[in-house]
């Protein structure tokens, strides 16, 4: 079916907000999420529902300044400072307009407001009945792609809290036949030792940098970098690939950590590539160990140089092997999971510009529609 173009500012309804929250307000944890222009759906968190939107649901987030994109169905607060709130005008599916608003080339022209701009592109429309047969068949995609997301999550936490468990209030097994000793941090299990980050850094051979300008939206070469998507895109460059595993990537701006068990090509600007060299210290173990450390008050600057000065518990080898060998089967999980959202996103990023246009025609096919966009 060809679809009819519409032109967005005259299909859209900008949405009253009524509080902006200003981000040194964020909470870590809270009643209420935060929904801003930032790469992250939820921002952060308030504890006043007072200040939550109070328009319709699901409304569509538009970055100002980022261009960013989010569906919301759920209570949330607007964070301040380039978001605006849209939903279509009748005639459009909430969701199907979503998804076409995904499907424009929306070029950045640096830091300003690029709302005006989205008004002046053309989305197609269809009959209800079809966008909503497009809409379900994309969101089954983000759908998968979430619940895997929150599969990860839990596994981190499990991993995190178990190194807590053993390597912070040190309850690991045998712990009640251990005898403490003091040390830089405080007391330590004798025949454990207190070491620097940088004291157990091994040196990492490594291949070209891939920049950001080069990733290419498919290949066989993952591109992994200090960004908060695990994968930033894909390079063919097959002198830049990284195949001594595992290894552990750090934001030197971003502070992210990122524990790689898969041959990957290394993102340009702030990344840095870390292995252990001590057998007490295996690879997943050390991947914890700096998780646990806390380089937030360094702000925006160069952080491997605080990294490498901090301290870290290095225990006994049998405990190091206890530990490392459960974190690694949980890695695994997450390593499958993350694999599997690499392909869910490909796949629906080649099917959204066919069903949006057209050129994949849906009117045919029985689709069971979410109840969410019927």
């Amino acid at each position: 079916m060809e679809p009819v173009l519409k032109n967005v500012g005259e299909s859209l309804q900008s949405q009253r907000k009524d509080w902006k929250i200003q981000k040194k307000f964020y909470l870590a944890e809270g009643e209420v999420p935060v929904i801003d222009q930032g790469a992250e759906f939820i921002a952060g968190y308030i504890n006043e529902p007072k200040k939550a939107y109070k328009g319709p649901l699901p409304v569509i987030v538009f970055g100002d300044h980022t261009c960013c994109l989010k569906y919301v169905s759920h209570r949330f607060a607007v964070g301040a400072d380039g978001t605006q709130l849209i939903r279509p005008s009748a005639g459009f599916d909430v969701r199907f307009f979503y998804y076409a608003l995904r499907s424009l080339d929306m070029q950045h022209f640096g830091y300003q407001r690029h709302f005006k701009l989205l008004k002046t592109k053309e989305i197609p429309w269809f009959p209800l009945p079809i966008q909503k047969k497009i809409a379900g068949i994309l969101s089954s995609y983000d759908d998968l792609i979430e619940n895997n997301l929150r599969r990860i999550k839990i596994l981190e936490e499990m991993a995190q809290s178990l190194y807590r468990e053993w390597f912070v209030k040190f309850r690991f097994p045998g712990h009640e036949y251990t005898r403490f000793v003091d040390s830089p941090i405080g007391p330590i299990p004798v025949e454990w030792e207190v070491r620097k980050v940088g004291e157990l850094l091994a040196k990492v051979a490594r291949g070209p940098k891939i920049p950001k300008k080069d990733y290419e939206p498919e290949g066989t070469i993952p591109v992994i970098d200090q960004g908060k998507e695990f994968i930033g895109g894909f390079t063919e460059d097959r002198a830049s690939r990284i195949d001594d595993l595992p290894i552990i990537l750090f934001g030197d701006h971003t502070r992210i950590l990122k524990y790689i068990d898969f041959p990957f090509a290394c993102g340009a600007d702030g990344t840095q590539l870390l292995k252990s060299n001590a057998r007490r210290m295996p690879m997943a173990l050390f991947y914890y160990a700096l998780a646990a450390t806390d380089l937030s008050n360094f702000a925006y600057a160069r952080h491997f140089k605080f990294l490498k000065e901090e301290y870290v518990c290095v225990p006994t080898e049998e405990v190091a092997v206890r530990f490392d060998n459960i974190a690694v089967r949980q890695r695994d999980q997450i390593r499958t999971l993350t694999q599997q959202n690499a392909v869910l996103r490909r796949t629906h990023n080649l099917l959204l510009p066919k069903l949006i246009s057209g050129e994949l025609d849906v009117s045919d096919l029985d689709i069971a529609v979410p109840e969410e966009i019927a």
